[in-house]
């Protein structure tokens, strides 16, 4: 019996261990209300783009970038990102979140 517990132990282990975490990718992003036309929200607000659906950004905020009213700020363009997050009901939750350089 304790060698069947000892071998259920491991096998959890590595399942843990094993499972899938999330991958960096390139999004566009941008003032939601400016730029994507969202309108659930009042102001100006970080939003991403993602497979052409647009979701305002929890973790970090439109300023923490930049002027957002300059002539590459997220008001004004559309910048592309490198991220990783989750989307969690409209929101996307980022836990990275680097601004790639305006071309």
């Amino acid at each position: 019996m304790k060698k069947i517990f000892i071998c259920f132990f491991v096998f959890i282990c590595f399942s843990i261990n094993a499972q899938e975490k999330p991958k960096k990718q390139i999004v566009e992003a941008s003032c939601g209300q400016c730029q994507f036309g969202m309108t659930e929200k009042k102001g100006c607000d970080l939003a991403v783009r993602i497979d052409g659906k647009s979701y305002f950004v929890e973790g970090t905020g439109l300023n923490d970038h930049g002027n957002a009213h300059s002539d590459d700020g997220f008001c004004s363009a559309v910048r592309k990102a490198e991220v990783v997050g989750e989307i969690k009901g409209n929101i996307y939750v980022v836990s990275y979140f680097k601004l790639l350089p305006a071309k």
